[in-house]
């Protein structure tokens, strides 16, 4: 499977009666997500490290085929220089391991703080990772100019990581503002969607109603990119939870509707889309 579709979370309880059948309990949501999607951004563990019976847990809910990409804990990307978390990353990526063929890519998201200036502690932080696909997502505004775009990149296809492209334009791009609500808004940064390595994680955010033009434009991006032999997964954000779920399934039309070669929907298979599925 080369194209794989999630949310960024698996748990959550106003999904029961859409993506999770009425009367669904918490203790099932793991189960029942990896039944209708393909990947879970998995970002619990940006805030939380688990320990092992739990991550053993997540393997045994879950069928083969299904992957998680967790997010490094914020303690090791968020607290100064990288290069003295490399101990800590490694000792994450064995507990991540633990989930054998259900482990995808992991990413390592940095602060806002983080700029170039940094690049050297940043290079020795990389250098250091063995093991596994990363994935790297960056958020000063002056990686996305040059010469450190450039320079980013070309240290990125060095080493096989990945470049984490985050699209923030659907949320940014109205009149409404879907975030009011949200506790942790995105960054409004520019979307350049750099390939560095065999695969590509797309973290998209999409607005509650208004995605279609956006979603179109990724269309034709993932299927250029599969048939240059790039494994993509793809995440669906909103600030407005609830949509994320069928946000995603709207996507995976798309992707079908225009003939792009990729997986079914498990989600489709339990059920057939209803009518309010319809695009158009």
């Amino acid at each position: 499977m080369t194209f794989r579709i999630g949310c960024a979370i698996w748990a959550y309880k106003p999904w029961v009666g859409d993506l999770f059948p009425p009367k669904s309990k918490p203790s099932d949501f793991l189960n029942l997500y990896s039944r209708r999607f393909t990947c879970v951004e998995g970002n619990t563990t940006f805030y939380s490290i688990p320990d092992r019976t739990i991550v053993d847990r997540w393997k045994s809910e879950t069928p083969s085929g299904f992957k998680f990409c967790p997010k490094l804990p914020k303690t090791l990307t968020h607290s100064g220089k990288l290069a003295s978390s490399i101990s800590g990353a490694l000792q994450f990526l064995e507990l991540m391991q633990r989930l054998d063929d259900r482990l995808g890519v992991l990413f390592a998201q940095l602060p806002p703080s983080y700029s170039p200036a940094n690049f050297n502690d940043l290079e020795t932080f990389l250098r250091g990772w063995k093991g596994a696909k990363l994935a790297l997502e960056v958020r000063h505004q002056q990686w996305f100019k040059e010469p450190y775009r450039a320079q980013l990149n070309e240290l990125l296809k060095e080493l096989n990581i990945g470049r984490v492209l985050l699209d923030t334009r659907p949320i940014y791009e109205c009149e409404d503002d879907p975030q009011l609500e949200s506790e942790r808004k995105k960054p409004r940064v520019p979307l350049q969607p750099d390939i560095t390595a065999p695969f590509s994680l797309v973290r998209y955010i999409s607005h509650p109603e208004i995605n279609q033009t956006y979603l179109e434009e990724w269309v034709k991006w993932v299927d250029r990119t599969l048939k240059q032999e790039t494994e993509v997964y793809f995440f669906v954000h909103c600030p407005v939870e609830e949509r994320s779920p069928q946000n995603a399934r709207e996507f995976q039309q798309l992707l079908e509707q225009a003939s792009v070669s990729v997986p079914s929907l498990p989600w489709n298979q339990l059920e057939p889309p209803t009518s309010q599925m319809s695009l158009f």
